[in-house]
């Protein structure tokens, strides 16, 4: 629902609904202050306060749900380049002529996961690069399956499979990962409750007729901040927090090195 939707006009979006919320329930405070009693506004106050209970409490989870899907992604680049550089090496122990095939397969294979990182939400740049690598994935593997003699693999041809095998499920968790986001029942019931918090203090400062709206429109705009910074986290192709590429950029530059020698 909120994929692909800029973090400005989300946040403005949120922001002027909070501010809407809070006028008309300012305004039907006021309706009512005539028939509002002290019991009443006990009431309203002990619902104020459970409501910024709650949604402290969902800020929080909501919060730590899109820190730690951020935090999974970064690691999994960084095993992917392990996996990579770990496959690159050991393929320098096979004979020279499947040596140099695999290492510029390896290097094409890089290129490609540095263009699917920098697509962003491009559908067609990302097919294209999803593509490029299956095919690669492909190439490497029926290389390496590819014996000059008859008989039984050498171990330095076991090796390299074994890192190609890690390579390829960690190309396969890094997608997972990129789908895998704050569940959107969540961040609307986090909307809700926000909304609803925001509503019952202007409602209790409406049945005073006294308007607060400065004090709590720069609460409105802090709940904001934190729920774009949310969305923002957990939307890891788009936004001002992205993982970035450097640490596949650093490998394909060590890689060019050692293929220029």
């Amino acid at each position: 629902m909120l994929a692909g939707l800029d973090e400005t006009v989300l946040f403005i979006i949120v922001l002027v609904t909070f501010f809407a919320a809070l006028e008309i329930a300012f305004q039907l405070g006021r309706r009512h202050v005539h028939r509002s009693d002290d019991a009443s506004r006990s009431h309203i106050s002990a619902l104020q306060a459970a409501l910024l209970g709650l949604l402290a409490l969902l800020l929080g989870f909501n919060f730590a749900m899109a820190a730690s899907r951020f935090d999974a992604r970064k690691t999994l680049i960084q095993e992917e380049v392990n996996a990579i550089r770990t496959t690159y090496l050991r393929a320098q122990l096979l004979p020279p002529s499947q040596r140099e095939q695999v290492s510029d397969l390896l290097k094409r294979y890089v290129a490609a996961r540095v263009d699917f990182m920098r697509a962003g939400v491009d559908r067609t740049q990302l097919e294209t690069t999803s593509a490029a690598t299956t095919d690669i994935e492909s190439q490497l593997w029926a290389l390496a399956g590819t014996s000059p003699t008859v008989g039984q693999a050498s171990p330095e041809r076991v090796l390299v499979i074994q890192s190609l095998n890690e390579m390829f499920n960690t190309n396969e968790k890094r997608h997972a990962a990129l789908d895998n986001h704050v569940p959107q029942i969540v961040i609307g019931l986090l909307v809700a409750v926000a909304l609803g918090a925001l509503s019952f203090i202007a409602y209790g400062y409406g049945l005073t007729s006294r308007r607060r709206h400065i004090s709590t429109a720069l609460f409105a705009l802090l709940i904001a901040m934190v729920f774009t910074i949310i969305i923002d986290m957990d939307q890891p192709r788009s936004g001002l927090i992205r993982v970035g590429e450097e640490s596949l950029v650093r490998l394909q530059q060590s890689m060019d090195l050692n293929l220029a020698r």
